[in-house]
């Protein structure tokens, strides 16, 4: 009977793309951890440094008699890293106060005499800044167009926001008397239409109109009630917000920050 001859065994020469794949995996796990941390503290250094230990085959941390923790060539790196990142996002954030106290004092500079006589308000929210303007020194009574001193005066008002790159929010308010016309049939569309003439304004001014966003929201939030005449005037108004952060990232601001 005729044997069999035994077959050679293949190198397999694909090996290799195992262990590459296993540090591909440990690598898109490191960044995606340095990129969810916002604020470090030691024991966030402890945690991260432990497991990149455990993953990487890397000695572990160790703490003194003292309590204070001692890092190892490869942790202080990742340490540096960390913390020059948290320098940078520090001091962007302070640019960006310094820049948004200074649209401040510009905004009441420049409206010194509508501030004064209460026809508008400038604060500092935790959103950013805020313009509140009377919604008599910019329309007639439920109208949506412009005066023409008006449009000087938002003019003026482009001209210190024209330069930024912040985000800016217009919301047009209304006072809780209800209007039906053919061209409003409520307060919806009037205080949408509102905001949307002082925010082509705005864009005519120059303002990138991806910066832009133009919001209606009837009587909703009013600052007074609207029981009495004064209350009803101050709720009807438009609010002009340059906001801190770009739409969308203030919930993972936010959020990354716990």
């Amino acid at each position: 009977m005729a044997l069999r001859r035994k077959r050679a065994d293949r190198d397999n020469h694909d090996r290799w793309l195992i262990s590459y794949a296993d540090f591909i995996t440990l690598l898109f796990a490191f960044f995606v951890v340095m990129y969810s941390i916002s604020s470090v503290n030691d024991g966030k250094y402890e945690v991260l440094g432990l497991s990149l230990g455990s993953a990487f085959g890397s000695g572990v941390l160790q703490s003194s008699k003292s309590g204070a923790i001692h890092l190892s060539e490869q942790q202080a790196y990742f340490k540096s890293i960390i913390d020059r990142r948290n320098a940078r996002l520090a001091l962007k954030q302070q640019k960006l106060n310094e820049r948004m106290q200074a649209l401040v004092k510009g905004l009441n500079q420049a409206m010194a005499p509508f501030v004064k006589n209460g026809q508008m308000s400038v604060s500092k929210t935790s959103r950013g800044v805020m313009l509140n303007i009377n919604a008599s020194t910019l329309f007639a009574i439920g109208e949506a167009t412009l005066a023409p001193r008006a449009k000087k005066t938002l003019a003026e008002i482009a001209k210190l926001l024209v330069d930024g790159e912040q985000s800016i929010e217009v919301e047009g308010y209304t006072d809780n008397q209800p209007i039906s016309t053919p061209i409003y049939p409520s307060n919806w569309e009037l205080s949408s239409a509102r905001a949307s003439s002082v925010v082509r304004l705005f864009i005519e001014q120059g303002i990138a109109a991806n910066r832009l966003t133009a919001v209606g929201s009837a009587d909703n939030n009013p600052v007074l009630s609207n029981a009495s005449n004064e209350g009803r005037a101050r709720n009807r108004r438009v609010t002009v917000t340059v906001l801190a952060t770009k739409r969308g990232s203030e919930l993972r601001a936010a959020t990354l920050g716990q």
